[in-house]
């Protein structure tokens, strides 16, 4: 029976409801030793995940386990056409966008309520006929571009450029997409006109949500950073490719540090010496900057002065 209901996970990524319980066969005292045991992990009242699947998941996969879980605990299948849907920054977990200033613990749908319902963990919004509904991998779930425009609207500007850059660069909407989407969700001209000018900061180039955020920060420091900069060396070859450029000559380089992690992150770490080595060879400057430094302005902004300065003595020829 317990192989049964884990059988039955394997096809929901890992969830496991009360109705497969009942499905399975398995009895309470049984659930409660897969518990017990650390097979399974509570997700909230009526719904387990496998607990490998959980511990192996990052704060998003894990948000998006709680949404998938509860749509099917409420209303037996994730994708069911009238049932409840994923909402807000719950939908972007659900389509596997990076999350950034938001929280991770509350579950937001959108179902059959007149106002806000807050149950717990689980916030219900009534139902917005206007916003179209998709499914993803068995979960009905807004849009990517009005889960973005709700971001926008309710979060701010950095948790919705760090989703949105993710979801431009893999080609999961467009910007005119996410204007028009705002235009349905913002509640105040403000929030629009605000929101607008959100959309027109988003770069598809950004990797990651630590080059999102450098990017947002070098920009409101005042110092212009470009992406997709091509540096050569003096014959004509380009060698790099660094995350961003600052006026001619510096070069700032967003370091979360983990990808040097084991032998490979060692070789790794070589190879970007010997980048950087070259780099400062021909002439720029290179400022790497870590998770810790994104909340610390004032000492990024001396980093980059400095390195502006030490560029502009030693005056070689700008980038290609």
């Amino acid at each position: 029976m317990t192989d049964h209901l884990l059988a039955m996970a394997a096809r929901t990524h890992g969830i496991v409801t009360s109705a497969d319980v009942a499905r399975a066969d398995v009895s309470a005292s049984d659930l409660a030793a897969l518990v017990r045991s650390g097979v399974l992990h509570p997700l909230r009242r009526g719904v387990h995940v496998v607990r490998a699947d959980w511990e192996s998941a990052s704060p998003e996969a894990r948000l998006a386990l709680r949404t998938r879980g509860i749509l099917l605990h409420r209303d037996g299948s994730a994708e069911q056409e009238h049932g409840e849907v994923a909402f807000h920054h719950s939908a972007l977990a659900v389509h596997g966008l990076p999350l950034h200033g938001v929280g991770f613990e509350v579950v937001d749908l959108m179902g059959d309520v007149a106002r806000v319902r807050r149950d717990g963990t689980l916030r219900v919004h009534p139902r917005d006929a206007r916003l179209a509904t998709v499914v993803i991998d068995g979960c009905r779930t807004v849009t990517t571009a009005a889960a973005l425009a709700q971001v926008a609207v309710r979060e701010g500007r950095v948790p919705f450029v760090v989703a949105a850059d993710a979801a431009l660069a893999r080609r999961r909407t467009t910007s005119e997409q996410i204007a028009e989407a705002v235009l349905h969700l913002a509640r105040t001209p403000r929030q629009a006109v605000r929101a607008q000018r959100w959309i027109a900061e988003c770069d598809p180039a950004s990797e990651s949500v630590g080059e999102s955020r450098t990017r947002l920060l070098l920009t409101d420091l005042g110092h212009c950073p470009r992406t997709q900069v091509r540096v050569a060396d003096d014959s004509g070859a380009v060698f790099a490719r660094p995350d961003f450029l600052i006026g001619d000559r510096v070069i700032v380089e967003f370091d979360g540090l983990v990808k040097y992690a084991g032998l490979e992150g060692r070789e790794a770490l070589a190879a970007e010496k010997i980048r950087e080595d070259r780099l400062r060879a021909n002439g720029y400057e290179v400022v790497r900057l870590t998770w810790a430094d994104l909340d610390n302005p004032r000492r990024v902004d001396a980093l980059i002065r400095a390195a502006l300065a030490r560029a502009a003595a030693r005056g070689r020829r700008p980038a290609s």
